[in-house]
């Protein structure tokens, strides 16, 4: 696989949410878009845009195994290293991108979104390492922490330190690339860094000793990863959009049955050129959300555990260190109908 900007992920795995690089592209997009042909209704496949994360690669098996014609509906899948879908979709050159509910939210001052479908949430590829000195993260106070500021992993380690008792002003912040942050690790510079993988395990690796003191395991819910549709698409093509709703599931259902563990990983694995045993540590720090899970996720709620608090959580960061300048309605990026309508044509009645 060739990559070129890094995700939350470095060359060879997950691509960046390079915010600042993303952020600096809306404004040319957002004038790419307005003068992108208007796409006929059905005449063409829904363009989706999917990039490197196991949630999102986790497409490639109905498209492998043809599910989506057994469903009856045209679709192009689009590889892409994460920022070039992003912008590809706010150019007007995709119908939906997989992306965080986060970064849904960063683009929209370009062109808004649909999230239809909650894929996942990060079980602990996403960690706060720390030098064997310390056992937890209340350690870290007045100590150094290396994170790419205003990205994911400085979010996370944000919420760790608040966990902990600690106020963001009782650690010192050495802003550090997150592709750099092992080296970063192994150069006593830092008591910790947040990364995702493979970088956190590049700075396990690199520093005997050190241990993940936090992980996005410790707080699920605070990095969803969705499949955002632009909502002039999915008002046209509502039906369409709905049987995509029910190939994700019937991929769901799949990757629950452990008896299909292994052709999976090999289907995924195959995607991003790594061989299978690589890509198992990645997928088990992805936790893919059954049908009932997702369901839950979609209610409203006063915890990570509903999506509309995540986005509320991740929306007041983004104003914070300004990937926006206010506040967005998040709620609008969000739209369980479809999740509930395949719900419902599956339920067994009395």
């Amino acid at each position: 696989m060739t990559t070129t900007t890094p995700r939350r992920r470095t060359p060879g795995f997950l691509t960046s949410r390079a915010r600042g690089l993303f952020a600096a592209t809306l404004l040319l997009a957002a004038a790419c878009l307005t003068l992108a042909p208007h796409r006929a209704a059905a005449a063409e496949p829904l363009q989706i845009g999917y990039s490197d994360w196991p949630g999102w690669v986790a497409w490639e098996i109905a498209i492998q195994k043809g599910w989506f014609e057994e469903a009856g509906v045209d679709v192009e899948f689009k590889w892409f290293d994460y920022v070039a879908s992003m912008d590809a979709y706010a150019a007007g050159q995709l119908d939906a991108v997989t992306m965080t509910n986060g970064d849904a939210l960063v683009t929209g001052s370009a062109r808004p979104s649909v999230a239809i479908i909650i894929n996942d949430y990060s079980n602990g590829n996403d960690m706060l390492v720390a030098t064997p000195d310390i056992e937890e993260v209340a350690d870290l106070k007045g100590k150094k922490i290396g994170a790419e500021l205003g990205f994911v992993g400085h979010l996370l380690a944000l919420t760790a330190i608040q966990e902990a008792g600690l106020s963001e002003d009782d650690v010192e912040w050495v802003n550090t690339p997150t592709d750099k942050t092992a080296a970063m690790l192994e150069s006593g510079n830092v008591s910790a860094i947040a990364a995702w993988q493979p970088n956190s395990g590049e700075a396990l690796k690199a520093v005997p000793g050190s241990t993940p003191v936090f992980t996005s395991a410790d707080k699920p819910g605070i990095i969803y990863d969705v499949l955002a549709v632009s909502p002039e698409s999915l008002e046209a093509r509502r039906a369409e959009w709905q049987k995509v709703v029910s190939v994700w599931y019937r991929i769901v259902d799949y990757l629950k049955d452990e008896d299909n563990l292994d052709e999976a990983l090999e289907i995924l694995a195959a995607r991003v050129n790594i061989s299978a045993a690589e890509y198992e540590p990645f997928f088990q720090g992805t936790y893919i959300l059954s049908l009932d899970e997702a369901l839950a996720t979609w209610e409203k709620g006063d915890d990570l555990s509903s999506i509309y608090f995540s986005n509320e959580y991740v929306n007041a960061f983004n104003v914070k260190y300004e990937a926006y300048a206010e506040p967005l309605q998040s709620a609008t990026y969000l739209d369980p109908s479809l999740t509930e309508a395949y719900a419902e044509s599956v339920t067994v009645k009395p």
